[in-house]
C-alpha cells in the first residue's frame, strides 16, 4: 500500500463545505481515502472511508496531518467512522496515543459504527473526554461544549 499526504493550503477537499487549511491532508491508500482538516470553530475533523478496514500505516498518517494541524495545541477532535469496516490493532494503538486531542466526538450512523467506536473508546490511555454520536451536528456541539470548559 502506498500512503501520501497532500497538503493543500489553498485548495478545495473532496469533502463539501471544506477547505483546506495550512497542514490539512488528505491521507491516500490503496483504496483508502482519509480526509484530515479543521473545521469553522477549531476542531479538527478525521473522516474514514466506508466501506474500508483502516490500517496502522494509514492511521499513522492521519495523525501526523492532525498533529500538524494542531501545532503543538491539545484540540477537539470530531471522527467520522460511518460505514468503517474495521480499525486494526495498530491503528487503534494511534488512536490511543493520540496526544493533540483534547477531545474525541466518534460519529457513525449503524450498530456496527457504535461497535467499532467503542472499541477506539475503550483504548484510550488518559482521561480524555470522549463519546459516540449519531448526529455530526450534536458531536460539533458536544465539542464545541468541551473546548469551551477547558
Amino acid at each position: 500500500m502506498t500512503i501520501e499526504a497532500i497538503a493543500a493550503p489553498d485548495e478545495r477537499l473532496p469533502f463539501e463545505g471544506s477547505v483546506a487549511a495550512p497542514g490539512a491532508a488528505l491521507v491516500v491508500g490503496e483504496a483508502a481515502q482519509i480526509g484530515v482538516w479543521l473545521r469553522d470553530g477549531g476542531i479538527i475533523q478525521v473522516t474514514l472511508p466506508a466501506n474500508q478496514e483502516i490500517a496502522g500505516a494509514e492511521a499513522q498518517a492521519a495523525g501526523a496531518a492532525v498533529r500538524a494541524l494542531a501545532n503543538g495545541r491539545r484540540m477537539p477532535v470530531l471522527l467520522v467512522i460511518t460505514g468503517v469496516v474495521g480499525v486494526s490493532v495498530e491503528a487503534r494503538q494511534v488512536y490511543s496515543s493520540s496526544i493533540a486531542a483534547s477531545a474525541f466526538a466518534l460519529v457513525g450512523e449503524s450498530p456496527v459504527d457504535r461497535v467499532i467506536a467503542h472499541y477506539l473508546l475503550r483504548s484510550r490511555t488518559e482521561a480524555i473526554p470522549a463519546q459516540f454520536f449519531t448526529s455530526e451536528a450534536e458531536a460539533v456541539q458536544w465539542l464545541g461544549q468541551q473546548a469551551r470548559e477547558k
